[in-house]
């Protein structure tokens, strides 16, 4: 009687022990956790408007062409002082992406192509607050066809300031304003003082109606505008807007 009672006390103490190992052996061990990985985003941060101080830093490559200020001395190089933010913003996203090709484009392009759309806001917010210049419009007589004896500015200053309700075309500073400082809100660009050359050349490419953007709701509002218009036109309302500013007398002086 005793003998089995030892037998089963040793039966139970084996059991509980294989039990225990048993236990042991299903229980994860905790192990500490990794020190986070640090990512980066696929995706570039959406700017902010733009801070002009980090603009002005940035604004030395653009002066071998534009002028530290953004007034150039060569006339086949656009005015960017006094221009939106967003649309100088605007405008070098559509180089950096191939969207505009025309003109001096590829000279722009290895510029626009190291800019980040950061960049690109503060190099606008600088221009912004520089002070545009203004050249010296034609004032010749056009000596014959439909505008003979008037001052060749003047067709485009009538164009600018009324526009020509038969043919459709809108009052220029509808959208550039009178004096041709632009529009901010929808970022349209301003005229006053531009070069006229490089006006001429706008106007014509947005004549032709053609463009690589892949949303060209803009270029298009410009493309009707400029398509009734005649080449003196043009060229006329490229000089009036050269010599557009308010206080204009101030470039003679």
């Amino acid at each position: 009687m005793r003998h089995a009672r030892v037998l089963r006390y040793v039966g139970l103490t084996a059991a509980l022990a294989v039990g225990a190992a048993a236990f042991a052996q299903s229980t994860v061990t905790p192990v500490a956790p990794e020190a986070p990985v640090e990512t980066k985003p696929l995706v570039e941060a959406k700017p902010v408007w733009g801070d002009a101080k980090k603009g002005a830093t940035k604004a030395g490559t653009c002066a071998a062409c534009h002028g530290l200020d953004g007034n150039p001395s060569d006339a086949q190089y656009p005015r960017l002082a006094g221009m939106p933010e967003r649309y100088i913003a605007h405008q070098l996203e559509l180089i950096k992406g191939g969207q505009r090709t025309g003109g001096m484009a590829a000279v722009m392009k290895p510029f626009a192509d190291a800019l980040s759309a950061q960049d690109m806001r503060d190099l606008g917010a600088y221009f912004a607050t520089q002070k545009a210049g203004a050249g010296v419009a034609d004032d010749t007589a056009i000596a014959d066809g439909p505008n003979k004896g008037m001052k060749f500015y003047e067709v485009g200053e009538r164009l600018y300031h009324q526009g020509d309700y038969a043919r459709g075309i809108p009052a220029c500073m509808a959208c550039h304003g009178p004096s041709g400082a632009g529009n901010p809100g929808p970022a349209f660009p301003a005229l006053a003082g531009q070069q006229s050359a490089y006006v001429q050349r706008r106007l014509e490419e947005y004549r032709t109606g053609t463009t690589t953007q892949t949303d060209p709701h803009l270029f298009n509002i410009m493309a009707k505008v400029a398509q009734p218009l005649t080449d003196e036109e043009i060229r006329s309302l490229a000089s009036y807007v050269q010599g557009l500013h308010h206080r204009a007398d101030e470039a003679t002086q």
